[in-house]
């Protein structure tokens, strides 16, 4: 049923994409007001934003690929969305540190649902030379959720505040997850007996990468290149306290050039990489490698721009084009170097690897270092760490170029 309407399939994923990450970024929306409300630090902060998260999302997102290839994704998916839904609200309850805590390691968990799901419907749905596009639109939600999360932070901050944020789009969420649990879908690929889903596909995974020097260097790229999100943890604290930009109405400009760079990236760097590569695997790699090297140099410059300067925004908009331009061709090149019934699995294990190794742990050490530049009494300390992150991603492009090297001796 689901085959006869591609299109609508992606309509739906896309916007419940958007909604799952306006839950997920909505703590950096409001983060001046929930770090003052409850007293966090900056360490803290980067621990609830990034490794905490991540700890739970990577815990889960493994086994719910496994299950994806397996069983209906739909129901999946609906079952997830309850869980972060739940969790959302309770985040708005919350009153200390642990707390939040506890409520966000949920919401993590229960979006780990989504993104095999969804990526392994949409790779039934379009073949190999519409697959980047599928995804690239697919991924839109992230940009659209996390500039639609500082829109509503720039704008109800006074009124509702984050509390009755959390709330409502946890009782929202949770309406939704109950409509979607009635869509049937066909299920995964494979039929494995009960209970030999996990490893037996944890084996075929280390298997492919131990075969294939170019997936290993593609995943890697791809997680690199996260180091990005790391980054906009601190981005909005960065411009307040090192730029003295206004909280509220930086926000709204974030969420601006959030949604429409990266959604730019996201549509139409799927787009270019289907109508440049044509599905060749190689050549989805070398088209990575030129986003990057197009952007991080804008990037760079923006570290050393004042608050009015347009190079600012400049550097800004490229760090929200960046990782989105890369989605769709990473991830059609991904999923096109494992069979059919490994689709939602080998994402499943390429977002644990990117949310462990960039998110949470570049999180985690980037708002230790500030910490620790700030009482050394450094007058910039997030410009100094962002820019660092900025030189450490140009290590993707070493990482597609040689992706896209043993795809070509391969052909």
């Amino acid at each position: 049923m689901l085959k006869q309407h591609p299109r609508s399939v992606l309509s739906v994923l896309l916007f419940i994409n958007i909604f799952a990450y306006i839950d997920r970024s909505m703590l950096l929306g409001f983060s001046p007001q929930i770090i003052h409300d409850i007293g966090l630090s900056d360490t803290q902060f980067g621990f609830l934003s990034g490794a905490v998260w991540v700890f739970s999302y990577s815990l889960m997102v493994l086994f719910l690929g496994t299950l994806a290839d397996r069983f209906s994704r739909t129901r999946i998916i609906a079952g997830g969305m309850l869980v972060w839904s739940v969790c959302t609200a309770a985040s708005g309850l919350a009153d200390n540190f642990e707390h939040l805590l506890m409520a966000r390691f949920l919401v993590a968990a229960g979006e780990a649902a989504l993104v095999p799901s969804a990526t392994a419907l949409l790779a039934d749905l379009f073949d190999g030379s519409h697959r980047s596009t599928a995804n690239g639109l697919f991924f839109m939600g992230i940009p659209l959720g996390i500039g639609s999360a500082y829109l509503l932070s720039g704008s109800v901050s006074a009124d509702v505040g984050w509390r009755g944020t959390f709330i409502a789009l946890g009782v929202i969420g949770v309406a939704i997850s109950l409509l979607l649990a009635f869509v049937k879908d066909e299920g995964g690929a494979t039929k494995l007996e009960h209970g030999e889903a996990f490893l037996p596909q944890m084996r075929a995974i280390l298997a492919a990468l131990r075969s294939q020097p170019a997936l290993r260097y593609a995943i890697a790229g791809f997680v690199v290149v996260h180091l990005v999100f790391a980054q906009s943890s601190f981005t909005q604290l960065w411009l307040v306290r090192d730029l003295g930009a206004d909280g509220a109405s930086i926000a709204r400009q974030i969420g601006i050039l959030q949604i429409f760079f990266g959604c730019l990236g996201a549509a139409g760097g799927g787009i270019a990489a289907d109508r440049l590569a044509h599905g060749m695997r190689a050549r989805l790699a070398f088209f990575s490698a030129l986003m990057l090297l197009i952007c991080l140099p804008l990037m760079i410059a923006a570290r050393f721009a004042d608050l009015h300067s347009p190079l600012l925004y400049i550097g800004l908009a490229a760090s929200f084009f960046l990782p989105f331009s890369v989605y769709g061709s990473t991830l059609n090149l991904i999923q096109g170097s494992v069979p059919h019934q490994m689709r939602a699995s080998i994402i499943g294990f390429t977002m644990m690897c990117l949310n462990i190794l960039a998110i949470a742990l570049g999180t985690l050490v980037a708002g230790f270092i500030s910490d620790q530049l700030a009482a050394a009494g450094y007058a910039a300390p997030l410009t100094a760490v962002l820019l660092g992150g900025d030189l450490l991603i140009g290590v993707a492009i070493l990482c597609y170029v040689m992706a896209a090297r043993a795809l070509s001796r391969e052909g």
